[in-house]
């Protein structure tokens, strides 16, 4: 079954992937850290141009740099999967990205796969990697 565990769990860990989310969009590196554990790890295998980052630090700092290449990025995410063990959870989320780069606007469609973690009474994200399912380009503003 896709999604297991309590419900308020199951909750908090929707409001995390929005608050990334929206993070996202309005390009807030504090509030994108914020939903990282200390020790959190960010795989990107179809991005080898931004190489695995262990540690909330290191994490932050090279979506920061990564950002910069995402002008007026709109960022969504939605659960596929849900699934609680006590403080730990097998989460899958997928993303639409819609984005200008020079005379293209691009869209991008990807999936995550993640670990979130109980700390404190909050989830986070241990480990997150993402995967391109599709990407689309057309002319600026088509």
């Amino acid at each position: 079954m896709p999604f297991t565990g309590p419900a308020e769990d199951r909750l908090a860990i929707r409001e995390l992937l929005e608050t990334y989310a929206d993070a996202v969009t309005r390009c807030d590196a504090e509030a994108w850290g914020s939903t990282w554990a200390e020790d959190g790890v960010w795989s990107m295998p179809d991005y080898p141009e931004f190489p695995t980052q262990h540690g909330r630090a290191a994490i932050v700092a090279l979506w920061v740099e990564a950002m910069k290449h995402y002008p007026g990025i709109m960022f969504e995410a939605w659960p596929g999967s849900i699934e609680i063990d006590g403080d730990r959870a097998q989460v899958r989320s997928y993303t639409s990205e819609v984005y200008d780069q020079g005379e293209t606007t691009k869209r991008d469609r990807g999936v995550y796969e993640d670990v979130c973690v109980k700390r404190d009474g909050r989830w986070l994200f241990q480990s997150r990697t993402f995967r391109n399912i599709h990407r689309q380009q057309a002319p600026k503003g088509c």
